[in-house]
This record gives C-alpha cells, structure tokens and sequence, in this order.
C-alpha cells in the first residue's frame, strides 16, 4: 500500500517544517521541548511521590489490610523506579555533553519520557485505586484503579493517535493554506 505524497502518516524528516534552523538549532529546540515535558512530569511524580511518603505516618495506615499495604508499597517502589527514570536523560547528557552526538540524546530521552508517561499513568491509576480501595473497599478500588488505567490510556495513547490518523493532516507548500482543522487543531 501505497500513500500519497501530501498524506499523513509522515516520518519527521518528511514533515514540512517552516521553520528556517540548522540540523544543531532543531536538535536544541528538541532538546529543550523534552526538558520542559520532563518538568512536568517530575513535578507530577514529585506529588504523588509525597503524598505516599505521608501515608504510613497517618492514623488510618495501621488499619490497612495487607493487600492494601503491599499496593501502597508498589506504589512507592513505582515513584521511586519512575523519579529515577527521569534522571536518565540529564545523565546521559551529563555524559554525552559536547560530544556532538545530540540526535541520539534527543532520541533516547523521547523513548525515556514516552516510558515515563506510562510509568506516571500507572501511578495516578494506582493511587487513585488506593485511595478508593481505603475509603469504599478493595473491589471499589480494583474497579476505580482499572477506570483510570483505561481512561489514561485512551488519553495518553489512542487520543494522539487518533487525532492525527491518515486523512487529518494535509500539507501543503503555504502554511498559510492549510486549514486550521486539517492541523488538528480546533
């Protein structure tokens, strides 16, 4: 199967870009995009990361059932895994710096913040789970944790797919004529 030139999917370099920078510029520009989506990130994962760290020394912890407690513990285990994941990339560029080997440290750390996404997904499925599981019951928190997983897949996965799916994105050589709608946006 083949597809049309002006059709989507494209691969990047395919991609019309009206921006006029050097290989090294875009490579910045890159770079800095990821770091400010890791910001965000960490600063999700550091709330939740302390609101666990606050729940042993609560009065209600000690009436936790096991399974509870051991979901709770997962739960750390997974903010800690996650934290540190997110110090992947600033170690490697750590390590890599002015190596001119900035593609590949843009290419790893989008697979890494792609693998945090999921990981803080999880995370707020988990907690949310806990906290359900804590006030209504386990089988109110399995329901609500397994909600959440579904409802942040279809947001984090299938939603950037779908809103740029085949047909949605057309391109054209004047910016200035393609549709506002035919970007995805609204």
């Amino acid at each position: 199967m083949s597809r049309q030139e002006n059709e989507w999917p494209l691969e990047p370099a395919e991609f019309m870009d009206t921006r006029s920078e050097t290989k090294d510029e875009r490579m910045d520009r890159n770079w800095n995009e990821l770091l400010q989506e890791m910001r965000v990130l960490q600063t999700g994962t550091q709330i939740i990361g302390g609101f666990l760290l606050t729940l042993p020394f609560q009065q209600r912890f000690g009436v936790l059932t096991e399974a509870e407690k051991w979901w709770f513990l997962a739960l750390v285990v997974l903010a800690a895994l996650t934290t540190g994941l997110m110090l992947v990339p600033v170690s490697l560029h750590r390590r890599l710096f002015r190596h001119h080997v900035k593609d590949k440290l843009v290419a790893a750390g989008n697979r890494i913040v792609k693998i945090v996404v999921g990981c803080v997904a999880l995370l707020i499925a988990g907690c949310a789970g806990l906290i359900f599981s804590v006030a209504l019951g386990q089988d109110a928190g399995l329901a609500v944790g397994v909600g959440v997983v579904v409802v942040l897949a279809v947001l984090v996965l299938l939603y950037p797919v779908l809103s740029w799916s085949p047909g949605r994105i057309r391109v054209s050589e004047d910016p200035e004529q393609i549709d506002p709608s035919d970007r995805g946006e609204p």
